[in-house]
């Protein structure tokens, strides 16, 4: 395994959040984690996971069939 374990101030500065926010997503389990004693660490890979699973694609605008009037 050779993926980057994230601090909680590390995931929250790549979202641009502040550091509550991550730890919303650990409490709500919206987000993977692993503990490591007392300390959480988020893996790299699920908060690209998460980004991908909230991102919001563009609507594509629907040309009308009767345009418009002149």
């Amino acid at each position: 395994m050779t993926d980057v374990l994230l601090t909680v101030d590390q995931a929250a500065e790549r979202l641009g959040t502040t550091a509550r926010f991550p730890r919303r997503l650990i409490a709500e389990r919206r987000i993977a984690f692993v503990k490591i004693g007392s300390h959480v660490r988020i893996p790299e890979s699920a908060l690209a996971a998460y980004i991908e699973g909230n991102t919001v694609q563009p609507m594509r605008r629907r040309r009308s069939r009767y345009g418009r009037a002149a």
